[in-house]
């Protein structure tokens, strides 16, 4: 009965049209931020911070990013890590080569040039899509990888060629320590969140889901694919450049090319298929299933004294993750996040039989 929505009257149309138009869903959002701000920092360790939640929080925004262009607009893409990469080494180029810039600057400029490579290798969408687009797709991929490993330009001329990062300074905010990383990440998350949640329900967003639904019938009312298509590039880009910088600069410190290789990529199209394609909160339960699902394999087997070698752990996890694919996309093609929303609507009946 704590579930209802009977008495929610809308008066206007903006309200009717809210981002979240039940109270109790405003509600436990916000409870939901005050726990990421306050509880998180208190109850998590140092380790914990470091290694599982601000990974976790910057692989979100990436899968953001790439289910903007598979989910909402349905265009299959096997190379956001290339455009992870991209946003990365632009960061990383624009702090020594222009330290007067403040770190957001350098994070929004790192986002666009990602963008307008992303936009560029979205091209091809025009005329292929489907397994062909994926190819074209991997091929930016393996490119952007060769670039980054061959061009010395990019790498500050590094001997190694890895490169090191200095600390990020925002407003006079030094961030040093993992508890300023993850507030940090966590604000900038929130940000890219929201403003993905209003593209997806604006003349954008749906330009990009009719182009999913059926291209031709979208063109057909008006839509055009150019601007549709290249768009969901960009903006996927976009976010993946900014989640490759952050990756970079408040994950790693240090890195060198195979930090942004396929696997990565292809992490990332598990994150949306096992959260949920087409959806912004299917983005979080995938990152979270990616990165949780490796230490509770780490960890429970040893807790029941069934102590498991390193090398079975890897080979168990490629498992779990190949079948809990193939389950999802045939038994619940729209991931965790449908299950979620499955949860509310019962809630909302509960606990009535109709």
């Amino acid at each position: 009965m704590l579930y209802r929505e009977n008495g929610q009257f809308k008066s206007s149309y903006a309200a009717d049209q809210q981002v979240l138009p039940i109270a109790q869903d405003r509600w436990f959002m916000l409870a939901l931020i005050a726990f990421a701000y306050v509880a998180v920092p208190a109850l998590a360790s140092d380790y914990v911070l470091r290694a599982l939640i601000i990974p976790f929080v910057i692989l979100a925004i990436a899968a953001i990013g790439l289910n903007i262009l598979v989910g909402y607009c349905g265009q299959i893409s096997l190379g956001t890590a290339a455009f992870m990469a991209v946003g990365a080494y632009a960061a990383y180029n624009l702090t020594i080569r222009i330290p007067q810039l403040g770190f957001l600057v350098v994070l929004v400029l790192a986002g666009g040039i990602a963008a307008l490579v992303g936009a560029f290798f979205g091209i091809p969408s025009l005329r292929i899509k489907g397994l062909y687009l994926a190819v074209a797709t991997l091929a930016a991929q393996f490119f952007i990888d060769w670039m980054f490993a061959r061009v010395r330009w990019f790498t500050d001329y590094s001997s190694s060629g890895s490169v090191s990062t200095a600390p990020i300074e925002v407003f006079g905010w030094t961030i040093v320590t993992s508890f300023d990383k993850y507030l940090f990440v966590l604000s900038i998350a929130i940000v890219l969140t929201v403003a993905a949640k209003n593209l997806v329900r604006g003349h954008l967003g749906r330009a990009w889901m009719a182009t999913r639904d059926m291209d031709v019938a979208a063109e057909v009312i008006g839509i055009r694919p150019l601007p549709a298509k290249l768009s969901a590039f960009a903006v996927s880009s976009f976010y993946a450049g900014v989640a490759g910088a952050l990756w970079g600069f408040v994950h790693l410190g240090a890195w060198e090319p195979l930090a942004f290789n396929i696997n990565l990529s292809l992490n990332l199209l598990f994150m949306i298929i096992i959260g949920g394609m087409g959806s912004l909160l299917g983005a979080y339960f995938g990152a979270a299933f990616i990165v949780l699902l490796p230490i509770l394999l780490n960890q429970v087997p040893g807790w029941f004294g069934l102590p498991i070698s390193t090398a079975l752990t890897s080979h168990l996890e490629a498992m779990i993750f190949g079948s809990l694919i193939v389950f999802f996309l045939i038994v619940e093609p729209h991931g965790l996040a449908r299950l979620w929303a499955i949860g509310k609507e019962k809630l909302r009946l509960w606990p009535f039989p109709h």
